[in-house]
């Protein structure tokens, strides 16, 4: 696990930065196949694409350093400092969702029917930029030896039950064993090594790559080729990620807090409410 994929002197490309780009331009040739079945050009879905890239981007920032105002009222000249890490995809999906409307309003398309196109290839592209998460050493999970009861509930008794460990000596520590065998332990200089160093932790990433794809067959091998209503896709997607991320956000120490809940917890509730009753509204509609 290392950041780097090549550097020539000073030039240096990323994992990270490979894998959102292979993401993007397999997304593009998916959503031409897809959009050519609706009648959209491939100048109307390149365009879109590079509009939603740019609304994701930049809602996903917006939407971090809102839950970190603390830091960055202190800071504001980190506000634009992508580089030092902080995206959201939550606010990553509703400032792509913005985007969308906005260019679909533009080129006179229902939004919805771009929605639908782009849904599959946004969950691939989850799951190809997950692996460079694991590059990274981001999107850490919690130790590998955590107590069930500890990882399935509140966040800050984690950090209550990871305190005591720390307070135990070498030799009570030895007594907690794995949970699971399949923990990683990353290198001390990534976020994952310096928060937990030395210690096995839940591939958090990994976990959410392997359902992201999942979603992707779902979306892209039978939901998009049934006769539902156009936006039934999208609003799947959102549902579909929902679960996914609500499930996986239980095993990752590093997710933003709201009301001293996990705010990806709040956030795919919300969504998972409100995708239900647009996805019934817009069928309803159509009979």
């Amino acid at each position: 696990m290392h950041p780097i994929f090549l550097q020539i002197g000073n030039f240096k490309i990323g994992y990270y930065g490979l894998c959102y780009a292979i993401s993007f331009f397999i997304g593009i040739e998916l959503a031409k196949r897809y959009g050519a079945k609706k009648g959209l050009s491939k100048e109307i879905i390149e365009d879109y694409a590079f509009v939603a890239m740019i609304s994701g981007l930049l809602g996903g920032r917006l939407y971090y350093v809102l839950f970190n105002y603390h830091y960055y009222f202190s800071h504001p000249q980190d506000i634009i400092a992508v580089w030092k890490g902080g995206m959201a995809i939550h606010g990553g999906i509703i400032g792509g969702l913005i985007g969308t409307f906005i260019y679909g309003k533009k080129k006179k398309i229902n939004p919805f029917l771009l929605g639908d196109i782009a849904a599959g290839p946004l969950i691939l592209g989850q799951t190809i930029g997950r692996f460079g998460n694991l590059a990274n050493g981001e999107i850490q999970g919690v130790p590998t030896f955590t107590p069930f009861s500890v990882i399935f509930t509140l966040k800050p008794k984690f950090y209550q039950w990871y305190a005591y460990y720390n307070s135990l000596s070498p030799f009570d520590k030895m007594k907690y064993k794995e949970l699971v065998p399949w923990g990683l332990v990353f290198p001390n200089s990534s976020p994952a090594g310096m928060e937990f160093p030395n210690l096995p932790l839940h591939p958090a990433m990994l976990y959410e790559a392997g359902l992201n794809f999942l979603g992707f067959l779902f979306i892209w091998f039978f939901l998009k080729n049934r006769n539902y209503a156009t936006g039934t896709v999208w609003w799947s997607y959102i549902i579909i990620y929902s679960i996914i991320r609500f499930f996986v956000s239980f095993f990752r120490a590093e997710d933003l807090m709201i009301w001293g809940l996990r705010a990806p917890h709040v956030m795919s509730i919300i969504l998972i409410v409100i995708s239900s009753f647009i996805i019934y509204y817009l069928n309803r509609k159509k009979s």
